[in-house]
């Protein structure tokens, strides 16, 4: 049964000492509410606010403030739509904090009705249109975010942020670094943490103007004497490891006061994408010596790592501390092994690990495993899988492998089978699918 203001304000069985101890021993009513909200309790907090309401006690904004963000916590349309019309009972309607408040649980759950209440606000404040601009941007609508944002008599630096950010996590990095650079150039506000977090994030995204801008954030940061807090070390470093500045990645991480996993693994995976394997495995041996244990991403990066520097044996050591780590492999585990033994042409210990897997294999790794028998010219070995790859696999999406077996057949001169699976591509109006693939 849904979850109702009116059924919740009907009679609860509480001892008299628990209510007497909470309304009669407290200055305001609002504490008692203040402090359920505020714990794993939210439907007590609407429960006291209900038998505020019987006892027909006068409410103050911070009891109403708490309710709302219990609701919030719920997130149930209808039971903020009935504290909602109750507000308005009482008055609350023109209260600005209690409407912005009121705002902010309505974007979590529903978008129109947040934009129905944005509308009919009498008064806004910065924080009000900053919600609003958040709520679209988290929607993943920037384009209404940013009318939002024109429309603002006042921009503070959270409502820069917020614009920044939803074009960067909406994947519009060059219009987000746009925005950053005019708010520089022409409004002034000073930019804190949470801005040039999001817009070196981008910077990694991006190329060399990416890591131009980046480049020159990090000595804006120097130069006021930014702290390196552990969330701007770790995007700097991903932002130099991935342009293939390892050298400045490895003094920001020094100068680093704290590091995680996360720091080290940006460090090692940048290593690994630009071929310097060796380079990736004494960072991580680095990261043990310190202290800190690897995660999944970790083994994913020196696995890569491995597998491009052609480091089979590194490869076989690595893959076999996952688990001593108390970590289950995963498909991308499986699948830099197969690479690594693949292009080391070691094409039956690749088939092993295929066979060992507790997953089932996905359309990346029957591609590099198909792909390294062709290199190696081991048909056989291809045969094997064919039959399994093709019941797997799903010739509307996957018309690359498709792609791949029928030149296998033909390099092995099998003309029939060639045929076969040719006619089985055009039957099924099968597309090939461009893959990045990252393993």
């Amino acid at each position: 049964m849904p979850v109702t203001l009116s059924r919740l304000l009907k009679p609860i069985n509480l001892p008299f000492s628990s209510l007497f101890r909470i309304f009669n021993t407290l200055s305001s009513p609002s504490i008692a509410i203040t402090n359920v909200s505020s714990s794993s309790s939210p439907y007590r907090a609407l429960q006291d606010y209900s038998l505020l309401h019987r006892q027909s006690r006068r409410f103050d904004s911070f009891s109403i403030l708490s309710t709302i963000k219990s609701c919030a916590h719920l997130r149930n349309l209808q039971l903020l739509r009935h504290l909602h019309a109750h507000l308005l009972r009482l008055g609350f309607n023109s209260h600005l904090y209690v409407a912005t408040c009121l705002l902010h649980a309505y974007s979590l759950v529903a978008l129109h009705d947040a934009r129905v209440l944005f509308d009919e606000m009498p008064h806004r404040n910065t924080v009000t249109w900053n919600t609003m601009i958040t709520a679209y941007s988290k929607h993943g609508d920037v384009e209404k975010a940013r009318l939002v944002f024109e429309k603002m008599p006042t921009r503070d630096l959270c409502s820069w942020s917020a614009m920044v950010a939803g074009y960067i996590n909406g994947g519009e990095c060059d219009r987000g670094l746009d925005l950053f650079r005019e708010m520089v150039v022409n409004e002034r506000p000073r930019p804190d943490k949470v801005i040039l977090g999001s817009v070196l994030s981008a910077c990694s995204r991006l190329g060399s103007l990416g890591l131009l801008v980046g480049r020159s954030i990090h000595g804006f940061m120097a130069k006021n004497r930014f702290e390196l807090s552990l969330d701007l070390g770790m995007i700097l470093v991903d932002m130099y490891a991935k342009h293939g500045f390892l050298k400045t990645a490895c003094r920001v991480l020094d100068s680093m006061p704290e590091k995680n996993v996360s720091s080290w693994t940006a460090l090692i995976c940048g290593a690994a994408h630009h071929g310097y394997g060796k380079e990736a495995l004494t960072i991580f041996e680095l990261m043990q010596y310190t202290g800190v244990k690897p995660n999944e991403i970790t083994f994913t990066g020196i696995l890569s790592a491995c597998s491009r520097a052609g480091l089979v044996e590194e490869g076989r050591k690595f893959f076999d501390k996952i688990e001593e780590y108390g970590l289950e492999p995963r498909i991308q585990h499986y699948g830099c092994m197969v690479d690594l033994f693949g292009k080391a042409g070691r094409l039956e210990e690749a088939y092993d690990i295929i066979k060992s897997m507790k997953l089932e294999p996905n359309v990346i790794l029957w591609s590099s495993f198909l792909s390294a028998c062709k290199v190696h010219k081991q048909f056989e070995m291809a045969e094997r899988v064919t039959e399994q790859v093709l019941r797997t696999v799903k010739p509307e999406n996957d018309g690359g492998v498709y792609t791949l077996i029928c030149n296998l057949f033909v390099q092995n001169e099998k003309w029939d089978d060639a045929e076969r699976v040719r006619k089985l591509m055009v039957n099924q109006n099968m597309r090939k699918a461009r893959r990045s693939i990252f393993i």
